[in-house]
């Protein structure tokens, strides 16, 4: 299996107890706390997927992402929603964070499409 490394952006209480899930899942997570943490971490390292916790606003989450866009990289972005009806038009999905399985699915599929080269 290749090591696959996320860069998780929020302070959620989500993203604090996904992340062991992410990790015995077989990731290795990177965890940034703001946007600025984030620009940050994403310049300096080596992504394959980032996932946007519910606490970021959805303006940030869309300048970040069209900085992503911006620098070339076609990394698959994807908010871990609180409920079934969130939804954020600039991410490449939306993941619920219940039932893991589904979460981890859905992961999984987004590196995959990404290096079959999807986008």
């Amino acid at each position: 299996m290749p090591i696959i490394v996320v860069l998780a952006v929020g302070l959620d209480s989500t993203l604090q107890t996904q992340n062991a899930v992410w990790t015995s899942a077989g990731y290795i997570v990177k965890a940034a706390g703001s946007i600025r943490e984030a620009i940050e971490c994403f310049r300096d390292g080596d992504f394959d997927l980032v996932l946007f916790g519910p606490s970021i606003p959805a303006e940030a989450r869309h300048e970040f992402t069209f900085l992503i866009r911006a620098l070339g990289s076609h990394v698959p972005v994807a908010l871990i929603a609180r409920s079934a009806d969130d939804y954020d038009p600039f991410a490449d999905a939306t993941l619920e964070h219940h039932p893991v399985n589904r979460m981890l699915a859905g992961m999984a599929a987004l590196v995959a499409n990404r290096q079959a080269g999807w986008r």
